[in-house]
């Protein structure tokens, strides 16, 4: 597919039977750990709308989904201020809640929502991420659910995006 975006090239990191199968893992992982539990699991919008459609198909129990939408990144490869979009339109106090995310970077956005969730006291808040890159962070953030560990790079694909391109790589790329 693609080779470049933006003037920048494009290097293979994950292939796509790779995620495909770290996603399914995960799946089954949820399912046993949340059997008879009152499921919410939220999207972080819009990193991970492929990440989150994949997962629920390999989840076998009753859930109910929801998006919050943040803002970190703009249009540039570092983080920055995290601003909320559009936020949560169900209730999730005394709901078992899990918050999936495409890629943990410094931790900023998780940290924001954790907190947004755990102030609405719902029964139980875990989190789920495809992308969990090796470095320090600015918050201590608990990841229940990890599908790839990576080195900390910027990457693009399978939701993930360079200034919104990108998202539609089935692969996962490190952009050079």
């Amino acid at each position: 597919m693609a080779n470049e975006i933006k003037g920048r090239k494009l290097n293979l990191l994950i292939k796509s039977p790779e995620i495909k199968q770290k996603v399914h893992d995960l799946g089954k992982q949820i399912t046993n750990d949340y059997q008879n539990k009152n499921l919410l699991i939220i999207g972080i919008l819009k990193g991970s709308f492929i990440f989150l459609a994949d997962l629920i198909r390999s989840i076998d129990i009753n859930t109910e989904i929801d998006f919050i939408r943040i803002s970190s990144y703009k249009n540039e490869m570092t983080p920055g201020n995290v601003e909320l979009i559009t936020d949560l339109g169900v209730p999730i106090k005394d709901r078992d809640v899990l918050l999936v995310e495409d890629l943990l970077d410094n931790g900023g956005t998780l940290n924001f929502i954790r907190e947004k969730i755990l102030s609405n006291q719902p029964a139980s808040f875990k989190t789920c991420v495809l992308l969990n890159k090796k470095k320090t962070r600015q918050f201590d953030i608990r990841i229940d659910y990890i599908g790839f560990q990576i080195d900390d790079k910027f990457v693009v694909g399978y939701g993930t995006d360079f200034a919104e391109e990108g998202r539609n790589l089935p692969d996962i790329y490190v952009v050079e």
